[in-house]
């Protein structure tokens, strides 16, 4: 939930670094090696570490990294047709404000980056600089933006054979799960708030050991670095105690899937005045970033639904939201506004993306939200009529007049709407949108024929 507890300061605000700041603190808590991270077009985050001594120079000089490394997909395998390959370097410039020590392994910390070309401008193919950009012309027009995650997750541990055992099969929202989960669960909020991240709400989900965690809302830059991080530390504390976790759409069959939910606010550009909000409801502003991002839902969906294993999870009443629509309080469909709090009205109004799952990478993910949002404010475009029920319900002429279609079925269908929509690939730009879609279409080709090695590969991926 988007909400602000506090008034004129309502967001958990970044925190500025200095190099001085970095090598002290690194060198107070004994880290001897510093992990230079990015994450790519599959949301695998990769990096190299540079070793205390050698920091104060990298921190300048950013670390080389060979461009063919955006061709990989999440089978680390190079698609040699987006042009990239073993010629060509970009630097791994880290964002000091994002420099944290890591609490699940020893003597480590790690920092954030762009990826930023020889001669110091940001990479057409960087993920993290597209969200900058997006950032940049909300505040061109007058806005800034707040963002939050709701990953959901699976916990379970190694039988004999090395199969997934589910932790619990506790009831949704049961005591038993949390009461099972209790000594992960600790441990990942301690080490969270060790990382300046915020829990806003812990519960066990409705499927087998699945549980949720949402991190409080922040600027959308970091939020998306919060996201990363917690992605880490729940890996990173699973393999500590030697435990199975997977945030993987849907890893298994019979089981529900795991979204990871995104919720938007947009406010003044001093974090003041909550613009979606109206005292009639979603404000006519509102509506009209609403309008933006449910128009371009189809085309959307590749890069919120980025994976085959993703199309497995969206189906219809399954409250995965696999319809174009929006509603008040309608967790089926993909633009949600949720209710808001007492005495906290205006602070709370937010919009919830719900047709999302862990496999997107964060950056690009709400860069496109926003984009999308951003131009239905410039074209004041008008939504249609919210949706009260179940959108798989309505008549042909309901969802005619409630302009409801299906999503995509698929990744493949995914991306032929992606490359359909003139404004999201110009969005995303020529060099980014032909690697992002030839690296997508590749996993496509790769999953087709063995649904087990989809299944297990995600599983174990995500």
């Amino acid at each position: 939930m988007v909400f602000n507890r506090h008034g004129n300061d309502p967001v958990i605000r970044k925190v500025d670094r200095t190099k001085d700041d970095v090598l002290e603190t690194a060198s107070k808590f004994g880290v001897n090696l510093v992990r230079f991270l990015y994450t790519d077009f599959c949301s695998m985050v990769r990096g190299k570490s540079s070793s205390l001594p050698r920091l104060k120079d990298r921190i300048d000089t950013g670390i080389g990294l060979v461009k063919g490394q955006l061709a990989m997909n999440s089978l680390d395998k190079p698609q040699s047709d987006t042009g990239l390959g073993a010629v060509g370097e970009v630097r791994m410039v880290p964002d000091l404000s994002t420099f944290t020590v890591l609490p699940y392994v020893s003597n480590t910390g790690l920092m954030l980056c762009d990826l930023i070309e020889l001669d110091q401008q940001p990479w057409k193919l960087c993920p993290r600089s597209l969200l900058k950009q997006q950032i940049e012309e909300a505040d061109k027009m007058g806005f800034s933006i707040q963002a939050a995650f709701e990953p959901e997750f699976m916990m379970g541990t190694k039988d004999f054979d090395g199969r997934f055992v589910h932790l619990d099969s506790s009831v949704c929202f049961g005591t038993d799960g949390h009461n099972r989960a209790n000594k992960f669960v600790s441990k990942l909020v301690d080490y969270l708030h060790r990382q300046r991240l915020h829990v806003e709400q812990y519960y066990p989900e409705l499927g087998h050991g699945q549980h949720e965690v949402s991190i409080s809302h922040a600027p959308a830059l970091t939020a998306c670095d919060q996201y990363i991080i917690f992605r880490e530390t729940l890996r990173g504390l699973a393999m500590e105690q030697d435990m199975l976790v997977t945030c993987a759409p849907k890893p298994f069959e019979d089981q529900p899937g795991n979204g990871c939910h995104i919720h938007l606010s947009v406010w003044d550009q001093y974090g003041e005045r909550n613009l979606l909000w109206s005292d009639k409801g979603l404000s006519e502003f509102g509506k009209h970033f609403v309008a933006g991002i449910v128009a371009h839902l189809p085309g959307l969906a590749a890069m919120l639904a980025p994976s085959v294993n993703s199309y497995r999870r969206l189906q219809p009443k399954s409250w995965a939201s696999a319809f174009t629509c929006w509603g008040y309080e309608n967790r089926e469909a993909a633009v949600r506004i949720p209710s808001l709090y007492w005495g906290h009205e205006m602070a709370s109004s937010n919009i919830e993306v719900k047709c999302v799952d862990s496999t997107m990478n964060p950056y690009l993910a709400l860069a496109s939200l926003i984009a999308c949002g951003l131009d239905g404010v410039r074209k004041k475009v008008v939504p249609p009529e919210p949706v009260a029920g179940d959108p798989a319900d309505l008549t042909d002429d309901e969802c005619a007049k409630h302009g409801v279609q299906r999503l995509p079925h698929s990744l493949h269908k995914a991306l032929v709407e992606l490359e359909a929509d003139r404004f999201l690939m110009s969005t995303l730009g020529e060099e980014l949108s032909n690697a992002y879609i030839i690296v997508k279409s590749s996993e496509v080709q790769a999953f087709a024929l063995d649904n087990e090695f989809e299944l297990a590969h995600h599983r174990m991926r995500y």
